[in-house]
């Protein structure tokens, strides 16, 4: 597989991070009317989620010039889906039950760094 095709897969994602977090910064509206305090906690989840996908979507711009460009990229991109992609769904649906898949994206973006070790 061509180390390119990282590109292609750090502009869909670029292009997600940035639509997602426009959302959650103009178009995101919780649908239960619960406290500030909630509803303020759902808004700072978003902004987690789309952080740290926007920030691992520069890191993909890189994969091609790694040693291993497959797994950096690979663990990258899991990151990004298993942790930012449950933070949405947490946020968006209203439902923590998701939030179990998200620690699986953390151990995921530090396995991903810690490969530009090798």
């Amino acid at each position: 597989m061509d180390p390119r095709l990282w590109h292609k897969v750090a502009a869909l994602s670029g292009v997600a991070a940035l639509g997602l977090g426009t959302y959650g910064a103009h178009g995101f509206k919780p649908k239960t009317p619960l406290t500030k305090r909630f509803l303020c906690l759902k808004f700072k989840v978003w902004h987690t989620a789309s952080l740290y996908h926007l920030v691992h979507t520069a890191a993909l711009v890189a994969v091609p010039v790694t040693n291993h460009p497959h797994i950096f990229g690979g663990l990258l991109t899991t990151g990004i889906l298993a942790f930012s992609g449950t933070c949405y769904a947490v946020a968006y649906l209203e439902d923590r039950k998701y939030s179990k898949v998200a620690p699986f994206g953390g151990f995921a973006f530090i396995a991903a760094w810690a490969s530009l070790l090798f």
